[in-house]
């Protein structure tokens, strides 16, 4: 089979384009610049010069494919410039699903998010539940219209569309806050955690399957929750720092960075603050839970998680051995 993908150059997209590569499918990647993404060439991609935001340079590598990978996406919590996530998350998204609709590809597979949920305040949600309220970040805002006003009223009109809801990315290599506060934390350097914060964590290869599976077996107008069981940023950290021999790292009351959260929306009113200490970043560790049900993808997809401290114990010695050298 023939798919294209976008967000190869990204922590999972990568994955899903070698997973693809490594099942014997032909994929071409869209990548901004090309050189990025040599490692994927390499393996056998086809690499072509794109960007989801410029329609135009979507329609000739789409065309003919037998399946559409849309994973790229606008990451960043804290961002100085929040327009960026509207041109990627939403525009972006409407660019990819648009052509994929008029080219006629017979399925995708589109990216989402359990920050679409933002806070869910403790309660594990599943397919059916749907957000209305403030967002706590300008990724999960712009993931949310991504979703329910670019991606959902697309598929009610017959666009072939399976959606996979990740929570938290981890593994190898993690480009998240949370990869960021790990290597801070083997570096010595994170010395508390709010107690209460919650996550689905799923290992990056696994959330990659989840997307190959989707394609193969999701039904097209549905969604899939594809992250792992649910644990605390303390349970994450207790795994974290056993495995690497320290005392983890201290659990705080939660209310201490929403009260932190207060201060710097105060202070980002006159300066630029550095990204760890804006408001954003404060705001969703003030016992903030992302959390999602992935029984219907484990019943459906065939979706399966390796357990977590396996990933975490991969993820930590990887990190270990990047530090050290």
């Amino acid at each position: 089979m023939k798919y294209f993908l976008t967000g190869g150059t990204g922590f999972v997209g990568g994955h899903v384009a070698r997973q693809l590569l490594d099942d014997g499918h032909e994929v071409v990647v869209l990548a901004r610049a090309p050189s990025t993404a040599s490692d994927l060439a390499e393996a056998g991609a086809t690499v072509v010069s794109g960007d989801i935001t410029d329609r135009a340079t979507l329609w000739d590598p789409m065309e003919g494919v037998d399946g559409v990978f849309h994973v790229a996406g606008w990451y960043e919590v804290g961002a100085s410039d929040p327009s960026v996530g509207e041109r990627v998350n939403v525009e972006g998204t409407r660019n990819v699903l648009t052509v994929m609709d008029e080219l006629d590809v017979p399925k995708g597979v589109y990216t989402s998010t359990l920050a679409v949920n933002s806070d869910t305040d403790g309660q594990v949600v599943d397919e059916s539940y749907r957000y209305a309220g403030p967002h706590l970040t300008a990724y999960d805002r712009t993931k949310w219209e991504a979703h329910y006003e670019v991606a959902e009223p697309m598929v009610e009109a017959g666009l072939p569309l399976v959606t996979v809801v990740p929570g938290l990315v981890y593994g190898p290599g993690d480009t998240s806050v949370f990869g960021d506060a790990l290597r801070d934390f083997l570096r010595g350097d994170l010395p508390m955690i709010p107690r209460e914060v919650a996550y689905s964590p799923g290992h990056v290869e696994d959330v990659a399957r989840a997307h190959l599976l989707a394609m193969d077996r999701g039904a097209p107008g549905e969604e899939y929750i594809v992250g792992g069981d649910p644990a605390t940023l303390v349970e994450l950290f207790d795994i974290v720092a056993d495995v690497a021999g320290r005392d983890p790292p201290r659990a705080v009351s939660p209310a201490v960075f929403r009260g932190l959260a207060s201060v710097a929306g105060l202070l980002e009113r006159a300066v630029t603050l550095p990204p760890d200490y804006r408001a954003e970043r404060l705001r969703v560790l003030g016992g903030v839970t992302y959390l999602g049900d992935n029984s219907k993808a484990r019943a459906e997809l065939g979706l399966e998680h390796r357990a977590l401290r396996e990933g975490l114990e991969e993820t930590v010695e990887y990190e270990l051995e990047r530090l050290s050298g």
